[in-house]
């Protein structure tokens, strides 16, 4: 894992573990006001412990009659606390986390809770890994794109419009996706991953893990992982395997091997089985993709997943002419 998020996820985990511990003393000050008996019920309660203890040793009180004394006064406890307009369980701790009481881990395993508070502080660093910046849906423009169409064509506006309300919907109501994957095919500088970048931002605005990588990347983090033994390259192929959205940019552009196309479908393929939900962006046609990789890798992505075309003039040559 990366070392310094793990740190803001710790951090996160003991603020919140710090905010229940207050929680739990500011209920048992007002509780035991109201209900003085409940302050000797606990105390009683607490006492039993070590009385347990010596009994599983062999001391004189049998367990099964202190197990009786407190279950009675836990029974009490609770009717007091209900009698009053509280949960029974009130006084039992405000932990956010029950599982691990907001330590973060359970019998020395991450407990999912940091796990969760892990991946979100992920995803707060992918404006770092995107290296844009201004993506948004509001910034997009469709400006850039030509109004006049050829014979039987959409114009490149209209077709980046449908394109953009495609990605809109599916950002904005990411939870409730029925189609689970985008496949954006089209030359360079048509705004591929500027959209993804949009959808992205979005979605990690909502609170769900995404994970941004380029295909090149990724194929050397599952290289890393197998050959190498290497724990970091590990940990990026697990969160590309199960974060909520994974972008793989510019697929085509990685140097094509039997290892590449091996990890390549791996990762398609667990996916699609874990219903995860993933956007592709590539400059490759389809018949290119079908000649590139092998053919259970191309049906995966020409039928499994959105494809939308972008088409259009390179949007950077026309910012350069402008400013020429």
């Amino acid at each position: 894992m990366d070392g310094k998020l793990l740190a803001q996820a710790r951090e996160e985990k003991e603020n919140i573990r710090r905010e229940a511990i207050r929680e739990d003393r500011r209920r048992h000050q007002e509780a035991y006001a109201r209900i003085p008996e409940l302050r000797q019920l606990d105390a009683d309660i607490a006492a039993l412990v070590p009385r347990a203890a010596a009994a599983a040793l062999g001391g004189g009180v049998s367990l099964d009659e202190l197990r009786q004394k407190s279950l009675a006064l836990q029974a009490r406890r609770a009717e007091l606390l209900t009698a009053s307009g509280w949960p029974a369980d009130w006084l039992d701790g405000a932990w956010d986390c029950p599982l691990c009481r907001d330590t973060g881990y359970v019998q020395g395993r991450m407990c999912s809770c940091l796990q969760t508070l892990y991946d979100r502080a992920q995803t707060r660093d992918l404006s770092a890994l995107l290296k844009l910046g201004d993506e948004s849906f509001d910034t997009f423009d469709l400006r850039w794109y030509e109004e006049a169409s050829t014979p039987g064509q959409p114009s490149p506006r209209v077709q980046m419009q449908t394109i953009y309300d495609i990605c809109r919907d599916y950002a904005f109501n990411f939870r409730q996706r029925s189609s689970n994957n985008l496949l954006f095919r089209g030359g360079t500088g048509l705004g591929k991953t500027f959209l993804a970048a949009c959808v992205a931002r979005e979605v990690a605005r909502q609170g769900f893990s995404v994970v941004y990588e380029t295909a090149q990347a990724a194929m050397d983090a599952y290289h890393d992982a197998r050959f190498d033994r290497d724990d970091e390259a590990a940990d990026k192929v697990r969160r590309m395997e199960e974060c909520d959205l994974l972008i793989l940019d510019d697929l085509g552009t990685e140097q094509v091997s039997s290892a590449s196309v091996s990890a390549l479908y791996t990762l398609i393929n667990a996916r699609l089985t874990a219903q995860k939900k993933t956007v592709i962006t590539t400059n490759l046609p389809r018949e290119q993709i079908a000649r590139r990789y092998t053919p259970q890798i191309a049906s995966r992505l020409l039928g499994d997943y959105r494809d939308l075309h972008f088409i259009g003039q390179d949007i950077r040559v026309l910012k350069s002419q402008r400013l020429g």
